[in-house]
């Protein structure tokens, strides 16, 4: 069950001022939340003609605000207590700012920033179709488009043809006033947008780039002429970053892998399309493009029941479909966190360890052998990674220690190495463990139920030695553990996507996809619960994880070690680093090869992990401080845990083989 989030602050750019507005503000009325837009400094006036519209149409007084200003503007609805969401469309460099200035406030935030989109060519597709679909990929609305296909990658054999097709288009090209319909581009939005095209065009020259360009037909004033550019290299300004003009960039590419490989070779992941007449060619490979929306032999169509959104550091968040409904909904157990303004230096956090403790008294259990009795051997819980036992990089341990004071295990300290050691070995897991079959995850999953069941009362004994909560207790955490797992194994296959009614003559497949590789930092609360109610979902789904157990009681965790090596788990899909849990946060959401970070630990480590976020635009959900019930269902395995565990890419597939339409 989901509620209202509040008073949205919805924040749009100049480029389609009243579309793109209308994607943020219909599904936030539609969720019963009011609105706060912000429209971009050059396109006020459509936003305050739609207010007008809607006070017209009844709409209540104070449901729908628009608020006009700078960008400085924005920053103030963005930091104001009382905006419980923020909803974003623009640059990179501007999302980075909210993400900072929302961090560690308890507000929802939704980033659709920029992109630099591949426009992939094989040998078998339609040429003349093909150069149509470029021209309207990168030269429609004057290649100010966040999804604008700027990146041209063409297969060997036909890419002199393909250039050349471009070249003997644009020279029909027709540039002028926007309001004259036999235009093709208009202008530029204003002057230093033009300059700034000019000086990626004028350096990639520099660099040796060929830049074909028919200047004679374009107007004086802020008009740019459409743009070619050949010979680049993949490490190219013009190559690598959003030119957000008519500048479009080819290379060449010998074999599929290498397109794929040429297109996944950017921070951006927000579109993409694919052009060839085999379909299964099409589809694998806009299954192995990584970002939000693959088109198939077409590219820039768009329906408000298809999510758009996208992966990398062009977001995070959905307009459109389902997944853009819940972007403006809290679960309805969960008040609004409001943790307050959280005093703290983000430099310092975490950066050093605290000193560690020194206790006589151990726990030395003993046992009897042949009527000898004599101490048990003392176990030091190592690190696992890459489905292995393996050493702290440093030669430090961490005392566990119950409630009586009586030290109880010794647990490696880990460090940034540690965290450079498993990241590395999530990412190999990765593929294969994405690629699996829903039912191969689904039993291994179960088996680790089962496994977990016939060791029930070592467990429960674990926690009650860690702990001092009553036998009973631990054991009910334990059964919980279990049907945690058989829960989310069911869903290995029950949450893959559908197909999307948009208005495509076609098919809109919405696909969900892993995010790739999480961090996850646990609760001290419920230890073993709190670590299988994080692990099992993510893990479903096909992510690789580094978790951080409880700080204070991991070694119920540990003990999984030999769960998972007996339940068949690939190596390096479940990583475990223990140690200072604010030490590995830090280094775990700084990594920029890790594509979310969870964290269920103090507001001060909730508001680290969201500033810090910001870098690589990963996705966060932390917990501010706030504890929750994990033995209830809805707190402890709602579909919000689903839900960030995958990202929604949406492939059109267009058809018209045998009717035009």
């Amino acid at each position: 069950m989901h509620c209202f989030t509040g008073v949205i602050g919805a924040i749009v750019p100049w480029n389609f001022p009243l579309m793109l507005l209308t994607w943020k503000i219909a599904p936030a009325l539609a969720m019963g939340n009011t609105v706060v837009l912000k429209p971009a400094t050059y396109t006020r006036l459509s936003a305050l003609l739609l207010a007008e519209v809607c006070a017209e149409a009844g709409l209540p007084p104070g449901v729908f605000n628009v608020v006009t200003g700078s960008g400085a503007m924005g920053s103030m609805l963005a930091e104001h207590p009382s905006v419980d969401k923020v909803a974003f469309t623009g640059s990179t460099g501007v999302g980075q700012t909210l993400r900072r200035l929302t961090a560690g406030s308890g507000k929802k935030l939704s980033l659709e920033l920029g992109g630099k989109s591949p426009v992939v060519v094989f040998e078998s597709a339609d040429l003349d179709s093909a150069v149509e679909g470029v021209v309207d990929a990168i030269w429609f609305n004057q290649g100010q488009v966040c999804s604008a296909g700027s990146k041209l990658l063409v297969q060997e054999p036909i890419y002199e043809k393909m250039v050349n097709k471009l070249k003997e288009r644009l020279t029909h090209f027709r540039v002028g006033n926007s309001l004259d319909k036999t235009m093709d581009m208009g202008a530029i939005v204003d002057e230093s947008q033009r300059k700034s095209i000019e000086e990626y065009v004028e350096e990639a020259k520099k660099e040796g780039a060929e830049v074909f360009q028919i200047k004679d037909s374009v107007p004086s004033g802020c008009y740019y002429p459409p743009t070619l550019i050949t010979n680049v290299q993949t490490v190219s300004r013009v190559v690598a970053e959003e030119i957000f003009g008519p500048v479009l960039v080819v290379l060449p590419f010998r074999t599929a892998k290498e397109a794929l490989a040429i297109s996944n070779n950017t921070i951006y992941g927000l579109g993409g399309s694919v052009w060839t007449e085999n379909v299964p060619l099409a589809l694998e490979v806009a299954l192995g493009i990584k970002a939000g929306t693959v088109w198939i032999n077409c590219h820039n169509l768009f329906d408000a029941a298809a999510g758009f959104g996208g992966y990398k550091q062009s977001g995070y968040g959905r307009d459109g479909g389902k997944e853009g409904l819940f972007e403006y909904v809290r679960p309805a157990w969960e008040e609004r966190p409001r943790p307050g303004k959280v005093q703290m230096d983000l430099k310092t956090f975490g950066a050093t360890l605290p000193q560690r403790p020194t206790f006589e008294n151990v726990d030395n259990r003993q046992i009897t052998i042949n009527g000898v009795t004599m101490p048990s051997i003392d176990r030091t819980f190592k690190m696992y990674y890459g489905g292995g036992q393996k050493r702290p990089d440093a030669p430090y341990v961490r005392p566990v220690i119950n409630p009586d004071g009586k030290v109880v295990g010794h647990v490696g300290e880990g460090n940034r190495k540690d965290v450079r050691n498993a990241v590395e070995t999530a990412h190999a897991a990765a593929p294969g463990w994405g690629k699996r079959a829903a039912h191969n995850r689904a039993q291994i999953v179960y088996y680790m139920a089962e496994n977990l069941e016939i060791r029930r009362d070592e467990i429960a004994g674990r926690i009650q030695l860690m702990t001092g909560r009553k036998l009973e207790e631990c054991v009910t955490e334990v059964d919980l553990s279990i049907q945690r797992l058989f829960h989310w194994g069911a869903y290995c296959d029950k949450y893959g996507g559908g197909v999307q009614e948009t208005t495509l003559y076609g098919a809109t497949v919405k696909i969900h996809e892993p995010v790739g590789v999480i961090g996850m930092a646990c609760p001290d609360s419920y230890p073993l619960l709190g670590f299988v109610s994080l692990f099992a979902p993510a893990v479903v789904r096909g992510n690789t994880m580094i978790i951080i157990p409880s700080q204070n009681y991991p070694l119920s965790a540990l003990d999984l070690y030999q769960v998972f090596d007996t339940s068949d788990l690939p190596g390096g899909v479940v990583n475990i680093l223990t140690g200072d849990r604010d030490h590995l946060t830090k280094y775990l959401t700084e990594h920029q090869d890790v594509q979310s970070m969870w964290y269920f630990g103090s507001a001060e480590g909730s508001k680290f992990v969201e500033f810090a976020s910001a870098e690589n635009v990963k996705r966060t959900w932390v917990n501010y401080g706030l504890e929750r019930d994990w033995t209830d269902p809805e707190q402890g395995q709602g579909e919000e845990f689903l839900y960030q565990s995958v990202q929604v890419k949406n492939i059109w597939i267009p058809m018209g083989d045998i009717f035009a339409n």
